[in-house]
């Protein structure tokens, strides 16, 4: 007969457990945002070490300690982890405005579809109320 283990709390492997020893070294800035990008296409360390061509060792030290990569190893962690390279080193791009949104959105783009000479009055209308209530200011 063979013995079996049963130890209490004992669960199967999941592939979301947490593998190695936590590190005591805390994130840099830039590391947080490099195990963000590479925790959200759920790659591991090694997934992304052997697409950059180096050691899982050697890119775990750029998610911890202050790194100095070359320009071309920037560019191809960025296409990697498909992400700009602004995002990697927390620039942030203002957001340009796309127009009007919300409701007024849904009916400029219902005049939109109207015949031209039915645009032409709504703008027409449009203006004047603007017009109007930039001199009441």
């Amino acid at each position: 007969m063979q013995a079996i283990l049963v130890t209490e709390g004992s669960r199967p492997y999941d592939r979301f457990m947490q593998t190695g020893r936590p590190s005591k070294q805390p994130r840099t800035a830039f590391g947080a945002r490099l195990h963000a990008a590479r925790e959200a296409l759920g790659l591991s360390q090694t997934q992304v070490a052997e697409k950059m061509g180096v050691s899982q060792k050697a890119y775990a030290v750029w998610e911890r300690h202050p790194v100095a990569l070359r320009p071309d190893q920037i560019e191809r962690l960025a296409k990697i982890l498909g992400i700009p390279i602004e995002e990697l080193f927390g620039v942030s791009t203002p957001k340009t405005r796309g127009g009007p949104v919300g409701k007024a959105r849904r009916v400029f783009e219902a005049v939109s579809k109207l015949p031209r000479h039915h645009q032409q009055r709504i703008i027409g209308v449009v203006e004047a109320l603007v017009a109007q209530s930039s001199t009441e200011r």
